[in-house]
């Protein structure tokens, strides 16, 4: 089984430049003029334009304001520091202080299309630290 992260955004371009410049992530194939893979992590990211107010989920359309929902995604990175640096550089807005956890270190990020991202770094053990 594998899994793969499909994320809309309004402007192909403009994702993909932020995804380059803040995580690093690089174009691989493109399909067509709407989508383009992005690679450097251990699950594909396809990113796919598509307009602001399109049909969405259920009676939703599309809004890339910053928004919330239950699933975001998490990238863990060997110096948050300097991870949150790069992101903030390259457009995302930081949302509230670095926090520290008795796994590691963690900072909520917004994405320029609203997504939700948290930066992790673990110490130790990682979560093992705190399982049970």
């Amino acid at each position: 089984m594998k899994a793969l992260l499909n994320i809309d955004v309004p402007d192909l371009g403009a994702a993909e430049r932020f995804y380059y410049a803040a995580f690093g992530l690089d174009p691989a194939r493109r399909f067509g003029i709407d989508a383009v893979e992005m690679i450097g992590l251990e699950i594909a990211i396809y990113l796919l334009h598509k307009d602001a107010g399109t049909p969405g989920a259920g009676d939703d359309v599309r809004d890339y304001s910053r928004h919330w929902t239950p699933v975001h995604c998490d990238l863990v990175v060997d110096d948050l520091d300097a991870a949150l640096i790069r992101a903030v550089a390259a457009g995302a807005v930081q949302e509230g202080a670095v926090r520290e956890a008795g796994w590691g270190r963690i900072v909520q990020l917004a994405d320029p299309f609203g997504h939700g991202w948290c930066l992790l770094q673990f110490l130790g053990r990682g979560y093992d630290e705190i399982a049970s």
